[in-house]
């Protein structure tokens, strides 16, 4: 069988392949039939030198192939004239491949693997449309912001354990399209819960947006220049143990994103529209949007350079971390 694993989303394809490892039977054995190769620079000969040889005390091999297929993506090109044509990219690679293809032996699963979406007329993909048998195509790409909460039921049924509505609903609004984070904050709820059912409340606790709230607090009070009010937040979470880089990470992330709000809202784009090209949540976007009305798009560059040398002050210990965020909370909310 042959399968053509692509599409940006690394946590979905990477379980994939895990599910397909897991299928090699006993782990003894596995590890000698299985076989991962770089193919941004492969040739069909290596490739067919470790996919054709035989599996050693077991009916299969795993061949996993990574980065090939991208190479036969279509070339865009400008003509004279000025408008954009294909042109075939690594012609003799792709017939090479095409011919091989139907010929790979019986006992070996090969698995390309691609880290991005393949253009809809790459060889490979017409190839494994003439030959839906053999071939297993599928496409990873995150779940948008409307299927989120499904993927999060889905995956907490997947692991074994169950969440109510308004559950996966805060968890997939606090934590957002990164599955991965969403993976890791449903196994510790699902141990913390022990069988029961995750509910609100339970999100809350161990996952709610304490922390991401309370930067929300602290980064409107330092845009409403409220030093008083900035210091106690601050002090607040250093109290709680938070450490002062992770502080500064988040606090620079706001900003960061603060700024490209601010920027393209002030090119004219609506708020739907940038939360889409942001990748945002909707609860991301409202925080940001009001924040982003304290400041210019200048003001929030120049706040993004201060960021920028106290991580540097940090970084090289010009200073004591718990002062250094003292002296940025005063300048961001006195100048």
């Amino acid at each position: 069988m042959i399968y053509i694993f692509h599409g940006e989303d690394d946590f979905q394809r990477a379980e994939a392949v895990r599910e397909l490892r897991a299928g090699m039977g006993d782990p003894q054995f596995a590890e000698l039939n299985m076989t991962t190769l770089e193919g941004r620079s492969l040739s069909v000969s290596e490739l067919r030198h470790h996919a054709d040889a035989i599996p050693f005390l077991s009916d299969k091999r795993l061949v996993l192939v990574e980065g090939l297929l991208a190479r036969l993506d279509p070339r865009r090109k400008a003509t004279e004239e000025g408008e954009e044509t294909e042109e075939e990219t690594n012609p003799e690679l792709k017939q090479e491949l095409l011919d091989y293809l139907p010929n790979v032996a019986p006992t070996t699963e090969l698995v390309f693997i691609e880290n991005k979406k393949l253009a809809a007329n790459n060889a490979a993909l017409k190839f494994a449309e003439k030959h839906k048998k053999d071939v297993q195509v599928k496409l990873f790409a995150a779940p948008t912001a409307e299927k989120l909460m499904d993927w999060v039921i889905d995956h907490v049924e997947k692991k074994g354990g169950s969440i109510e509505f308004s559950a996966a609903n805060d968890l997939a609004l606090f934590v957002g399209a990164d599955l991965g984070a969403l993976d890791r904050e449903i196994e510790k709820l699902i141990v913390y819960k022990n069988g029961t059912q995750i509910r609100r409340a339970d999100v809350r606790t161990m996952v709610a947006p304490a922390q991401e709230q309370s930067i929300f607090e602290l980064v409107d009070a330092l845009g409403q220049r409220k030093t008083t009010r900035a210091l106690e937040l601050l002090h607040d979470q250093l109290r709680h143990n938070a450490n002062e880089f992770y502080l500064l990470t988040m606090i620079t992330r706001q900003y960061r994103i603060m700024l490209q709000v601010r920027d393209l809202a002030t090119r004219g784009m609506q708020n739907d529209a940038i939360q889409k090209q942001l990748g945002l949540q909707p609860f991301i976007m409202r925080k940001m949007s009001e924040q982003a009305r304290n400041y210019s798009v200048e003001q929030l560059e120049n706040i993004m350079v201060k960021l920028l040398d106290t991580d540097v002050s940090l970084k090289t210990s010009q200073l004591e971390p718990t002062l250094a965020l003292d002296m940025l909370v005063v300048e961001l909310t006195t100048r």
